[in-house]
């Protein structure tokens, strides 16, 4: 049982690291008059249009993708207890 606890505890730091490293990964995008900054992680850090950052469709979005990520987690969770698996 000990050693369950141990491979929890390693799996969960090896996923804290993972995330730290994702949140540090930029890619920058720009097309006409529109820049976006994205992190590794999937959230936008900067959204600008015509040099001017739009705080508010940053947010929606930044909103909005983190819903469609835990609506995505809440099926995949039950489909792995359809098949019989433990949720992750």
């Amino acid at each position: 049982m000990f050693d369950k606890l141990k491979d929890l505890n390693k799996l969960r730091k090896a996923q804290s690291d993972i995330k730290k490293q994702m949140e540090n990964i930029f890619v920058t995008s720009e097309k006409g008059r529109l820049r976006i900054v994205i992190r590794g992680d999937k959230r936008i850090e900067k959204l600008e249009i015509d040099g001017e950052d739009d705080k508010a469709l940053r947010e929606l979005l930044n909103d909005a993708f983190k819903d469609v990520d835990k609506k995505v987690e809440k099926q995949m969770r039950g489909q792995l207890q359809d098949l019989g698996l433990p949720g992750l």
